[in-house]
């Protein structure tokens, strides 16, 4: 029962902010408070508002909610998912539009498994969809995970991807976002060794810590200076009974929750100050940009315990990827195999999580590659978030990684692509 008790009573903090926040709306909108003007109640009702979403949010996986798309024709496209690979601690998802065919360019999102879920990449993903067939490794919650499913550490986690890329085939361009970098490219290796056949076209890495020791950040700082046992006691708990990874050990989204916003308290408590004024003068909505941004980014899983602790121990102390002494399942994995797959290298110049200098030592790791099959881009002014969504994603980054994957594909990829436009 170790821990158990600590993982319960941040639920039950959640839980009772959240009924607080339900209370204190329902009693401001009692028909009797509104016989007189009384701002009192009104702020009562905003704070009750913006306080039981909030919490409410911090257990509820998000929808994906990806717009219909427009033919050329003028017809509708509804996007729906579909599971391509079922697995217990994580699926591949399709994302299928309508009844359009199959697109030149196959692109699979691997998202990570760093407290959010995979809708993170929601705005990645609507970027893509009228150019691509597009796929995302869909991770699952450690919480709901029963024990009898076993581990899951940062080796399984490679496997995954190495069983994603051979169920997609050799066509594949494979885009890894932050957290998943260097096992992506751990994964592209160890498939180029055994099984080359099955290897993608291009590997796309953004902003991921390959080196974590070539440019200091507060995250690696943070690794460099705890040790495994502080943090095993100190960061990981075990699932109640509530959830059906019950006796689990876990790194709970919660704590890592408490952790993003710690980083930057201040803004995200003006975010909120702010929010409650508007909803008190009603002008709010529910689809305003501060609960579009929110309802992601409180929206956190857990972790199960062996993937954070492998993941600080052999990527940011012991350094086993930048070093080229990643060992999976017994078999040490040797970034030098990668001689045929275009690797592209995407940095956020402002990038607070990931610094430059951080992803593009993947290039260097990889001897066997011809230079003209390696690229790199540095954003100016982008921050980590903004590489991956943002505007410079879309304004600048997105066009060319298309071009990269193109470039990398044959002369015929992106003809026959009928243009599509969001709706």
């Amino acid at each position: 029962m170790k821990y158990m008790m600590t993982y319960d009573l941040m639920e039950t903090m959640r839980n009772t902010n959240q009924w607080l926040g339900a209370t204190a709306r329902a009693y401001a909108s009692y028909p009797m408070m509104s016989w007189g003007a009384n701002p009192a109640m009104d702020w009562l009702k905003a704070w009750g508002e913006v306080t039981e979403r909030s919490f409410a949010r911090m257990v509820t996986k998000p929808d994906w909610n990806i717009p219909v798309q427009t033919n050329r024709d003028g017809t509708d496209m509804v996007v729906t998912t579909e599971i391509v690979v079922a697995r217990a601690f994580g699926d591949l998802l399709r994302f299928r539009v309508g009844n359009r065919p199959d697109r030149s360019r196959k692109i699979m999102l691997v998202a990570p498994m760093s407290g959010h879920y995979a809708t993170l990449l929601r705005k990645t993903v609507i970027s893509l969809l009228p150019d691509a067939d597009v796929y995302v490794t869909d991770w699952h919650n450690a919480r709901d995970i029963p024990v009898s499913e076993g581990k899951f550490d940062i080796e399984d986690y490679t496997l995954y991807l190495m069983d994603f890329m051979k169920e997609l085939g050799p066509d594949t361009h494979v885009l890894a976002v932050c957290q998943p970098v260097p096992l992506a490219l751990a994964a592209t290796a160890y498939l180029a060794e055994l099984h080359p056949e099955a290897q993608p076209r291009t590997l796309t890495l953004i902003g991921g810590p390959v080196d974590p020791e070539a440019n200091h950040t507060e995250v690696t700082d943070f690794g460099r200076s705890v040790t495994m046992g502080q943090l095993e006691e100190t960061m990981i708990q075990q699932v109640g009974f509530k959830y059906a990874g019950v006796g689990r050990m876990v790194y709970p989204g919660l704590l890592q929750l408490a952790s993003f916003i710690s980083m930057n308290a201040e803004l995200h408590s003006n975010a909120f100050r702010d929010e409650i004024i508007r909803v008190a003068k009603g002008e709010a909505s529910e689809h305003d940009r501060h609960n579009d941004f929110y309802d992601e980014y409180l929206a956190v899983m857990d972790m199960t315990a062996e993937f954070y602790l492998s993941t600080v121990e052999r990527i940011f102390k012991g350094r086993e990827i930048a070093q080229n002494e990643f060992v999976v399942a017994g078999h040490k994995v040797d970034m030098s195999k990668i001689t045929t797959v275009a690797v592209k290298v995407v940095e956020g110049e402002d990038d607070d999580i990931s610094a430059p200098g951080q992803c593009l030592a993947a290039l260097g790791l990889l001897t066997g590659l011809p230079d003209e099959k390696k690229a790199s881009h540095l954003e100016p002014g982008a921050g980590h978030y903004g590489i991956f969504a943002g505007r410079s994603w879309r304004n600048n980054i997105r066009p060319l990684v298309l071009d990269f994957i193109d470039a990398n594909s044959g002369p015929d990829v992106a003809a026959n692509e009928n243009v599509v436009n969001m709706k």
